[in-house]
């Protein structure tokens, strides 16, 4: 049968444009809008903090799997049509979420959520990461697409609240929202994220080889993945838990988008001066402040402070950990991010199951967020050995 020749999106500014509406439907609303609306969920659902973290876990368990299906090759030639199926899916299961009142449908749910995030983040990235070569602002804006969808659901669960009275009756109303929003970006990308060129042969890549340098950044990656997650989960809650006040809930998962939109910008002066390896590690330790000072602090000022370093730092070491491992397997740039994002989900399985249990053991999120704070501090320890490898 002989394709239909379309032709392919031209400009690489418009391929990231793409790609950024992407990762804002499939991340910063079908994975990161639990944060803003977990609080809700917790009056409005009786969820407890062991639940809300089992929750999250089974996101994460269906990322790790859709990043491990991802991995082989059964998706060659076809990695638009399964990213916009994947994006579609995750519009579907927010709504889902709205109609649901018991746990085991929302484990059910969010870790097909999970599942659908992954594939639509991984063929996506494998789509407009290769445009990056005519123009530096194809990844910006990209990775950056993460940070405005969490801003933009920030807002949007706000104003939800705001019209409802409070969090435990408009967390229903937030899913149905998010999910409105994530159908049409789904339109948006669509449009935007460019086809596959007719006549093309599926490529097959190789086997990753597992050097050193590649064993110790996917370590790094995963360690990350379970430092980084235990504050971008329960921030909020931890927020309400201090009584910080509504507005300080809002502001904190608000800041936390805003800076992840910007992330890039801000550190792509230092991925000059010092190149990738190096940028990667000095996020990492920044964040592992940022996870710390979240308790640390006053209640106003350590959920300000720590949105906004983990704003300013994770989304930039997903980019960097990406691009580094892009550099580290050339041959296998597919399998290489599969198996990154593997790792990444690995780390988030564990980080919030822990967190949710420690805290509903110790009354508070101070010895979860220490923990965290430690797995940042061995994940910074193992980039070390790969300065010399990635000065780029």
């Amino acid at each position: 049968m002989i394709r239909r020749s379309v032709p392919p999106v031209s400009s690489p500014i418009l391929v990231g444009l793409g790609g950024a509406v992407a990762m804002a439907a499939a991340m910063g609303f079908g994975r990161f809008v639990y944060t803003p609306i977990l609080p809700g969920m917790m009056e409005g659902a009786s969820l407890s903090a062991a639940d809300a973290g089992l929750i999250a876990g089974a996101n994460f368990v269906g990322y790790l799997a859709g990043a491990i299906l991802s991995s082989f090759g059964w998706a060659a030639g076809r990695e638009r049509r399964v990213a916009l199926l994947g994006l579609l899916a995750t519009a579907v299961l927010l709504a889902a979420m709205a109609v649901m009142g018991s746990l085991t449908a929302f484990l059910v749910i969010r870790f097909l959520a999970g599942l659908a995030s992954a594939f639509a983040m991984v063929f996506t990235s494998s789509i407009v990461l290769p445009h990056g070569a005519q123009s530096e602002a194809v990844p910006l804006l990209h990775f950056g697409g993460v940070g405005f969808g969490i801003a933009l659901s920030s807002a949007l669960v706000f104003v939800i609240n705001v019209i409802a009275g409070d969090g435990a009756h408009g967390w229903r109303i937030s899913w149905i929202g998010s999910a409105i929003f994530a159908a049409v970006m789904v339109a948006v990308v669509a449009r935007l994220l460019p086809r596959p060129a007719t006549g093309s042969a599926p490529v097959r890549e190789p086997a990753l080889s597992w050097d050193r340098p590649l064993v110790l950044l996917t370590l790094s990656y995963g360690l990350f993945g379970f430092g980084y997650v235990i504050t971008a989960t329960f921030l909020v809650a931890i927020a309400r838990s201090t009584s910080a006040g509504p507005a300080v809930e809002f502001l904190a998962w608000f800041v936390t988008g805003a800076a992840a939109a910007l992330s890039l910008i801000a550190w792509r002066l230092l991925v000059r001066r010092v190149g990738l390896a190096a940028t990667y590690l000095a996020c990492i330790v920044l964040e592992a402040i940022g996870v710390l000072a979240s308790v640390l602090l006053p209640p106003v000022a350590g959920a300000l402070l720590g949105g906004l370093f983990l704003g300013l730092t994770f989304m930039a070491v997903t980019a960097y950990g990406l691009q580094l491992v892009r550099l580290l397997s050339p041959e296998s740039p597919r399998r290489a991010l599969a198996i990154m994002t593997a790792a990444f989900g690995a780390g988030q399985i564990v980080g919030p199951l822990v967190a949710g249990w420690l805290a509903e053991g110790s009354g508070s999120f101070v010895l979860p967020t220490a923990i965290a704070g430690a797995a940042l501090a061995l994940s910074a320890l193992l980039v070390f050995p790969l300065l010399p490898h990635a000065r780029v």
